[in-house]
Order: C-alpha cells, then structure tokens, then sequence
C-alpha cells in the first residue's frame, strides 16, 4: 500500500504509488509509529527539497526522524512551498538564494531563515488552506504553476508559452496558454520572483518538450 507521502502542486499530501525525481520534508516529523501521516501538515517553517540519492545513504521511508515527502519534480515542489535543500543541493540553493533576492530586490538574506519564514507566510492561507493570488499568463515565468476556476480543480505548468496539465505520473498534453487570460497562481508569490530572475527549476517534461 502507497504511503500517504506524495506532494502535489496545491500543496497536499497524497497516497499515491507513483514515483517522483525530488524528495523533502517540513521541517520534521509529521508521520506516526504506524506510518501514518498525523494530523499536522508541517513540523516547521522549514520546507526543503532533496535529491532521493546522496552519498550513499539509505532511509527507512516514515521510519524514525524526519518525514519523507516526494515531488513530481522541482517546480512541484516549488508550488507547494519548497525551496532547494542547502546540504544536498548546494549549487541549487545558492542559485536559488541569489534569484530570490533579485527577484524581491533584496539583499542577499545572510540566513535562509528570511526566505523560509516568508515562504510560509505566502503558501499557507486561513485554516491552513493553500494561498493563491490572481495573475495574467503573460506575467508569469516559465516554471509557474497555476490552476483555474474548473472543478475539478487541476494545477497547470507554465512552460515556453504552453500549459502543461500536471499529474503524479507526468504532465499531459501542452495547450496553448491567452497570454491575457488570468489565472490563480499556486507557485508561492517570491518563489515566481526568483524564477522570473533566472532560477530555472528541473522539470519532468517530455523531451522536445523543454524549449
């Protein structure tokens, strides 16, 4: 049986047996003795995404410590509110610490507590439900998610102009995107700055489908 450890663009924690290319946690434990995910949705404001192999090491998946949590891909990972890891993904982070800043023409924060604690205040809205904000397509970097008034609700990958419907298994096929259609946006508001600024996240596209 699938854990209930898979993260999708709004930010929710699934059961599902698909695989992803990033894994994570919130800050801490957030799962039971009996491998279940608790009532909490976050241990802290420290959200993070790691690569799944490092050095050789090996895990028990919801054993003792932290929380395991797996993404599609990168900028999956950054809809729900991750930022890249500074242990596992160094270079990452460093490149992602420097867009952000630009993009909310900043100075470099000298702690990634900064950058964490407004990552929080921008994902999580009332009642710990997601927080979006409205925007037009044309404004939005490549690497955004982003989701219309549908029902079911779906999350859509913003990407070279096209939008990607986004799945646990993959994306589907790309539409056309109006640039002046607006949208709600799922991708935390400084987080899309940080894109706009040149921070390009790894995405599972189809290749030919990446330019």
């Amino acid at each position: 049986m699938a854990l209930q450890n898979r993260v999708d663009p709004f930010g929710e924690i699934v059961a599902h047996p698909a695989r992803g290319l990033f894994m994570g946690n919130r800050g801490g434990r957030i799962h039971t003795q009996g491998k279940q995910l608790s009532n909490r949705r976050w241990a802290s404001h420290h959200w993070i995404c790691c690569v799944t192999e490092f050095r050789g090491w090996r895990r028990e998946v919801m054993g003792e410590g932290y929380t395991e949590l797996f993404f599609l891909d990168e900028a999956t990972a950054l809809a729900a509110g991750h930022r890249p890891c500074a242990f596992c993904r160094r270079g990452d982070f460093e490149r992602f610490v420097e867009a952000w800043a630009r993009g909310a023409q900043v100075e470099r924060p000298r702690s990634v507590d900064v950058i964490d604690r407004a990552l929080h205040a921008e994902r999580a809205g009332p009642g710990r439900q997601k927080a979006m904000f409205t925007a037009k397509l044309a404004d939005l970097p490549a690497g955004t998610f982003v989701t219309f008034e549908e029902t079911p609700a779906r999350a859509y990958l913003t990407w070279a102009g096209r939008l990607f419907p986004w799945s646990f298994e993959g994306y589907g096929e790309p539409i056309a995107g109006r640039p002046g259609l607006e949208a709600l946006v799922l991708t935390p508001r400084s987080i899309v700055g940080a894109l706009g600024a040149g921070y390009e996240p790894k995405v599972a596209l189809p290749p030919g489908n990446t330019d």
